[in-house]
């Protein structure tokens, strides 16, 4: 497939990307106007692709926050509001399924967000460059961003950086 699959997402020190009950309230520190370069990467990407729990989290923040068009991938019914209908759409399809539909649809830089759809898109090989910034807490548990995989995934290290607030952003190649 010739579509580039991007990861740019937030973790405590100690991995986890929200609470168990989905809170991010750990998330701080973005005060300062710094948008740690997500303007530069989402103007990238064609399409943004998160799975449902992420989706419903990303609602509750109060507006639209995507130019780009939201695929919510989920196995249930999701009846989106009518001002959102054309801003995002639901898809049930398995990864390698997805980047074929979007393919066609003539995609060629997507955006991944949310643990278990990352962890879906790591477990069948599918992803391809990883940003990762670090957020300088420990929060003990919650939800991983990582999780069980069949073998590893060895990933290359194309840029690192450190911001004055104790972020440490990293962005990985992921090695086939």
């Amino acid at each position: 497939m010739s579509i580039k699959v991007s990861v740019y997402i937030a973790a405590s020190l100690d991995g986890f990307i929200a609470r168990r009950n989905g809170d991010i309230d750990w998330l701080t520190g973005g005060e300062s106007g710094e948008d740690y370069g997500y303007a530069e990467f989402m103007s990238t990407i064609d399409h943004v692709v998160m799975g449902r729990n992420t989706f419903e989290k990303v609602l509750t923040f109060g507006g639209w926050h995507y130019e780009k068009k939201v695929i919510v991938l989920t196995s249930r019914n999701l009846t989106l509001a009518p001002d959102l209908t054309h801003k995002a759409e639901a898809l049930h399809l398995p990864p390698r399924e997805l980047l074929q539909e979007l393919e066609r649809r003539e995609s060629r830089h997507i955006y991944l967000d949310g643990g278990v759809t990352i962890q879906r898109f790591l477990r069948e090989d599918l992803v391809d460059e990883m940003t990762i910034t670090v957020i300088p807490i420990l929060i003990g548990e919650g939800l991983p961003l990582f999780g069980k995989l069949e073998k590893d995934v060895k990933l290359e290290l194309s840029k690192s950086e450190s911001f004055e607030n104790g972020f440490v952003q990293n962005r990985y190649k992921v090695l086939r």
